[in-house]
């Protein structure tokens, strides 16, 4: 197997930026996750709540991160903080701190949204734990919902499409790895990982929600809530949850590549 695509998001709920290689830190890969959108009592909002944010686009470049949408003007946000000040903020039932990415950034998302909201973004210094009944101790996630990376195979999202009346890519779901595969959703058995140099371990199969509803291209959800609707057909579990791909924790450091060799060291069935 090797590995196919490689996918950060810097400012979660926006499009992708699709990678020829990255480094794989230990929350994960570089300025994946590292900024949101939050409420004025800091709980964080996603594309769920407004699908306009499925259609934001981001880039780098060496001091920057470029926001942009068709018909506003590009908000440009400096790599580097200079502010100190830390708040509170909450994904799902996490709290951590954050720190604020300024007013001309929240003025930007609130105009595009219509709502009163604040863009913040978390530093190489603030520390956000995965859950400890997945994780270890010392174990970090930035802001993305629950783990370091998400791996999808190819091979589930076709057999996924042979499903559907329309078939979908796979920026519905929205994975930081893809490979292309061998069996369908083997990557639900899969425990220990090696991509290129780097090791990962699997800890939780990925459960799925609306967003996965939004058209990566419209931000429109679909009327008939798909793929959701086909995948709880043959994916749901007796204890509640539609599953679809693998959550990963980097077990070392280095760089992947597209193009890597991808070996299963071993595997488990997880939940």
């Amino acid at each position: 197997m090797k590995l196919t695509e490689i996918n950060i998001y810097p400012v979660k709920s926006t499009r992708r930026i699709a990678l020829n290689e990255s480094e794989v830190l230990p929350r994960g890969l570089p300025w994946d996750r590292r900024w949101m959108l939050v409420d004025a009592q800091g709980k964080f909002i996603t594309a769920r709540q407004h699908p306009a944010l499925a259609v934001v686009d981001t880039r780098l470049d060496d001091t920057s991160l470029h926001v942009s949408v068709a018909g506003r003007p590009e908000l440009v946000l400096p790599l580097k903080a200079d502010n100190t000040d830390l708040t509170k903020v909450t994904i799902w039932r996490d709290q951590c701190d954050a720190i604020s990415a300024g007013p001309e950034a929240d003025a930007w998302f609130s105009e595009y949204l219509g709502i009163e909201c604040r863009l913040v973004r978390m530093t190489d210094d603030l520390v956000r734990g995965v859950d400890p009944d997945y994780g270890r101790p010392g174990d970090q996630v930035s802001f993305a919902d629950g783990f370091p990376l998400l791996l999808i195979t190819e091979a589930s999202l076709n057999d996924l499409n042979t499903r559907l009346e329309q078939p979908v890519s796979m920026r519905r779901f929205r994975p930081n790895l893809v490979v292309d595969g061998e069996l369908p959703y083997a990557e639900d058995n899969w425990h220990r990982i090696r991509i290129g140099e780097v090791e990962f371990e699997g800890v939780k199969n990925c459960s799925r929600c609306i967003f996965t509803t939004i058209d990566p291209d419209t931000g429109i959800k679909s009327t008939k809530t798909e793929p959701l609707r086909t995948l709880s057909q043959y994916r749901k579990r007796p204890e509640g949850g539609v599953y679809f791909g693998q959550n990963l924790i980097p077990r070392s450091g280095g760089v992947v590549h597209v193009g890597d060799v991808v070996e299963v060291v071993s595997e488990s069935r997880l939940v």
